[in-house]
């Protein structure tokens, strides 16, 4: 990983050569990363925490990435490459799209949101990182993992640009579903007795995909499904294909590698875990796992023989990095992009070394935001519902109506993104067990549409 990042150091002729790649990637690359950044390894390390606790029905969970990927290719690429025509120049940064459909206000608080939730994403995946490690080498403190993955991630990021990360991302993503699928699930699977072993351990609602509440199917829905509408990481994307029809492509690709591929890759060796736990193969101390996300690590640590150990965990590294490059990246992009005035920014390579400094000091504290929380998937899902509360109903405006209005837009963003967030942080018991961000974008919503009808 950080070869790919030295090979690509000194190829960058300019800000969006290292924020895009020039526009030039391929539906193939593009949908790769795609996938790669979205999964990564919060969801792997979380999805193995859902089927242990739920069985088949956690695959569920990707599946409204599916539906995600799906809906954006045919209603959002399209508009982006009418909007840039309309433009007349290139976007680099989600803030820009903002600022072409609204002003510069809209655009400033879209920087703010994006730069505080990829921050939050980023500190999820090296905490996945770290509780892998934890588990999986005891020998190496947490804290110390932590730190080494950051370092990697952060240098081969700040040197390479988007090309490298897209690149990185494309072996990464081989190397975890080869990891997973052709070592993890049929070395576990034998090893526990295959199917006679496995099945009297798992009830009947582990192996059925109707264990799931309707307030669940609400919770992901609307926390993953409008990411694709208004994640940064995926607009850079947006911005390095060379036309709609490739990056169409790469979208329904990446749809089809999340559900059912990663979905069902990921709870099965969640659910072995849990098996492998009741058979006792798995020591735990004090007999309960206290924390169902370390139930994965576990499993690889003590039922995979040495070596193949090693290619499963290098699997979820890279998953890790994965991710956590491209959420720099985006960050990085919206403090260079839309923090700094035009003014400061003399010539190409001064807007790079910005860049390089700006990915630098970001992952830095990424890695300290990780040192202090605890669980994967609920810090992924809380960076999620903050962008996603803040940033989706401007973008639907646009693309729905025909007139734009600023305020609007400005008043549900910061309605949004404050009512999720100050949810999350209240921590009180939420009516009909919905999440914060169901509040939160309905918040906006209303909002969006109260002023917007004065305004008219």
């Amino acid at each position: 990983m950080l070869g790919v990042g030295f090979y690509f150091a000194n190829k960058h002729t300019d800000e969006r050569d290292y924020y895009t790649g020039g526009g030039k990637l391929s539906a193939g690359h593009v949908g790769l990363s795609v996938v790669a950044t979205d999964v990564g390894g919060g969801f792997s390390i979380g999805l193995g925490g859902v089927g242990f606790t739920m069985g088949l029905s956690g695959s569920w969970l990707l599946f409204t990435g599916l539906i995600g990927a799906w809906l954006s290719a045919v209603f959002l690429i399209p508009r982006i490459f009418d909007w840039q025509r309309e433009r007349g120049s290139y976007f680099l940064t989600l803030p820009q799209v903002f600022q072409f459909l609204y002003n510069k206000k809209v655009a400033l608080v879209a920087a703010i949101i994006c730069i505080i939730g990829y921050t939050g994403f980023t500190s999820s995946q090296f905490l996945a990182g770290a509780k892998l490690s934890s588990a999986a080498f005891p020998a190496i403190d947490t804290q110390t993992m932590l730190w080494i993955m950051g370092a990697i991630a952060v240098f081969y990021t700040m040197l390479g640009g988007m090309k490298a990360v897209i690149y990185t991302d494309t072996v990464q993503w081989i190397i975890l579903l080869g990891g997973l699928m052709l070592i993890a699930i049929p070395v576990a699977y034998f090893k526990l007795g295959g199917f006679e072993g496995i099945q009297p351990y798992l009830s009947d609602d582990k192996l059925s995909l109707k264990n799931i509440s309707w307030q669940q199917i609400v919770n992901w829905s609307v926390t993953i499904i409008p990411i694709w509408f208004v994640g940064m990481t995926l607009y850079q994307r947006i911005f390095a294909c060379k036309d709609a029809k490739t990056a169409k492509k790469a979208w329904y690709f990446a749809g089809v590698l999340e559900w059912p591929m990663m979905a069902f890759t990921g709870v099965i060796l969640g659910m072995l875990a849990n098996v492998a736990i009741q058979k006792n193969l798995v020591p735990i101390e004090g007999g309960i796992l206290q924390d169902v996300e370390l139930g994965l690590p576990l499993l690889i640590k003590n039922i995979l023989p040495v070596g193949l150990t090693g290619v499963v965990m290098a699997a979820y590294f890279s998953a890790v990095l994965s991710t956590a490059d491209s959420c720099l990246m985006a960050a990085s992009g919206n403090v260079v992009g839309d923090l700094i005035p035009k003014h400061k920014k003399q010539n190409s390579k001064s807007i790079i070394k910005m860049s390089k400094l700006a990915t630098l000091l970001i992952g830095l504290f990424a890695i300290l935001l990780a040192s202090k929380m605890e669980n994967v998937l609920s810090l992924m899902l809380y960076a999620y519902a903050f962008m996603v509360s803040g940033l989706l109903v401007p973008v639907l405006a646009a693309i729905i109506l025909k007139k734009r209005h600023p305020l609007p837009a400005l008043v549900s963003m910061i309605t949004g993104g404050s009512v999720s967030i100050g949810l999350i942080i209240a921590d009180m018991e939420l009516p009909y067990g919905l999440d914060a961000n169901v509040f939160g974008l309905s918040a906006a919503v209303l909002s969006y549409g109260i002023v917007f009808i004065f305004k008219s």
